[in-house]
This record gives structure tokens, C-alpha cells and sequence, in this order.
């Protein structure tokens, strides 16, 4: 219950204060929600399972964002940023799907 008084006061932060995200930062923070939404539906996955265990979340959220952005910033230190970004989006689009068809299949029982 904590999580989500905590999830709705920070959206109604954000609309509130409405924050400009940095230049710098703007090629990484699509990665991030990616890499970020990839954590939380594994876990909510690792709930379902009855094996979520919440430093293991704290851990692969935190890892994912960061190996994420690393990724893409490596890319943009090569010259092929656009194509390693989608090459993330692509393997993290897989895995959110995938544990999304496990949900549904706990959910729905089929």
C-alpha cells in the first residue's frame, strides 16, 4: 500500500512541478523507463511465482538502468548510439513481453 501512495504522490509531483530533463540526459531516459519497466514487470513475474525477493528487485532495477545507459552512451561514444538504443529496446521489449505472457498466464490460468 506504501508503494502505491508513494507511485501516485510522485506522478502528482511530476505533473505539478513538470521538470525539464537535461540535454544531455534526453538520449538516455527512454532507455532507462525501458530498462525500468523491464524490473518491475519481472517482478511483479518473481510475486506471481511466489519467489520475489525485494533486494533482488532493488538490484535488477538498479542494474538494468545503469547497464542500459551505459549502452547507449558507449554507442554514442562509437557513433552507432541510434542502433545500440534499439538494439536495447528490442532484447528489454522481448523480456517485458515474455514476462507479460507469464502474468497473464497466472492471472488468467491459462
Amino acid at each position: 500500500m506504501i508503494a502505491v501512495i508513494g507511485l501516485v504522490i510522485g506522478v502528482v509531483v511530476g505533473l505539478l512541478v513538470a521538470p525539464d530533463v537535461p540535454e544531455w540526459a534526453q538520449p538516455y531516459l527512454p532507455i532507462a523507463v525501458v530498462a525500468a519497466l523491464d524490473a518491475v514487470f519481472g517482478a511483479l513475474r518473481a510475486f506471481l511465482d511466489g519467489i520475489f525477493d525485494d533486494k533482488v528487485f532493488v538490484v535488477s532495477f538498479v542494474s538494468n538502468v545503469l547497464i542500459a545507459a551505459l549502452i547507449v552512451y558507449l554507442g554514442d561514444q562509437l557513433g552507432v548510439g541510434s542502433q545500440l538504443s534499439t538494439g536495447v529496446v528490442v532484447v528489454l521489449g522481448i523480456r517485458i513481453f515474455t514476462n507479460m505472457a507469464a502474468i497473464r498466464r497466472h492471472i488468467f490460468r491459462a
